[in-house]
């Protein structure tokens, strides 16, 4: 799994008000990289190709960039399956978005990890009273994100650390996601969160492991680790109402910690529901320069 790899910067355009069309030819391209913090394992970025032949660093997208298999969240690169089996859940999940979380320290944004956001396949029929919205529309409807956590339906978020993490602080992180959310916690909530904190406080999370938060009800969530490759078991459960809801909020609510994941589950959510059949291609959109283009 990839990393956080570095674009190279945008060359002066002698044409600075050409913009690139939907017939804009999407290309890979090779970079060598002598440092050691960009192996060359990791995948090359992703270049716009324009019709004139310059070639322009893809800006970050609002939605994921895709193949037949797998979708690219594009802020770190890190790649998604379309379709997966979650330890714990009785049928696969579909992947509706992804995003990135990003820590300042000291003024700059590091980004620490890529999540992608998994539902059953059930989703669509569930949600018709939301078809004909638009992607705008869906993202500033609390009332959607709601109905999805209270629907009777298997989801999961996939999270993958792209840097170095203890799992101190990866609690710590969470738990400042979690806490002020639950305004008069209960005996159950506090030893729920001890159960959670435990879960992770002396693991070594490095870069490339990766963590299922799944709700398989909305009161019970199980988590699943594994420092590399997709967890196969279920590490613990989380049956707290309280703890389970405010942890979802922290995605999915009005100050989402990830802003680029919500925004890529609503367009999901918005081509996903809309359609009597859905093909793989449907997700692999990206957004440049003002247009929507399919690859």
């Amino acid at each position: 799994m990839a990393g956080v790899i570095a674009f190279p910067a945008r060359p002066p355009s002698r044409t600075p008000h050409c913009r690139p069309k939907l017939h804009s030819v999407l290309q890979w391209r090779g970079l060598h990289c002598g440092s050691s913090k960009f192996p060359s394992t990791s995948p090359a970025p992703l270049l716009l190709t324009h019709p004139l032949g310059r070639t322009r660093p893809d800006p970050t997208p609002r939605a994921s960039v895709g193949s037949a298999d797998y979708v690219v969240e594009p802020g770190t690169s890190v790649k998604f399956p379309k379709e997966l089996q979650v330890p714990g859940c009785s049928s696969s999940l579909v992947l509706l978005g992804t995003g990135y979380r990003e820590k300042v320290f000291a003024i700059i944004g590091v980004k620490v990890y890529s999540a992608g956001f998994y539902a059953d396949l059930s989703i669509r029929n569930t949600f018709d009273s939301w078809k004909g919205k638009s992607s705008t529309e869906l993202l500033v409807d609390s009332s959607l994100f709601s109905s999805i956590f209270h629907a009777p339906l298997e989801k999961s978020l996939n999270i993958m650390l792209v840097r170095d993490v203890d799992g101190k602080t990866f609690w710590t992180a969470l738990d400042d996601v979690i806490s002020p959310r639950i305004k008069k916690p209960t005996a159950d909530d506090k030893s729920t969160l001890s159960t959670f904190r435990n879960t992770f406080q002396r693991r070594d999370l490095k870069r490339g492991a990766m963590i299922f938060l799944t709700w398989v009800e909305s009161s019970k969530m199980l988590i699943s680790i594994s420092s590399s490759g997709f967890p196969s078991n279920v590490d613990a459960e989380i049956k707290s109402m309280n703890v389970n809801l405010a942890l979802y909020d922290g995605f999915f609510g009005d100050n989402p910690v990830s802003p680029s994941l919500k925004a890529s589950v609503a367009d999901g959510l918005r081509i996903y529901v809309h359609k009597k059949s859905v093909r793989w291609a449907d997700f692999t959109h990206i957004y440049m320069y003002g247009e929507i283009a399919t690859i």
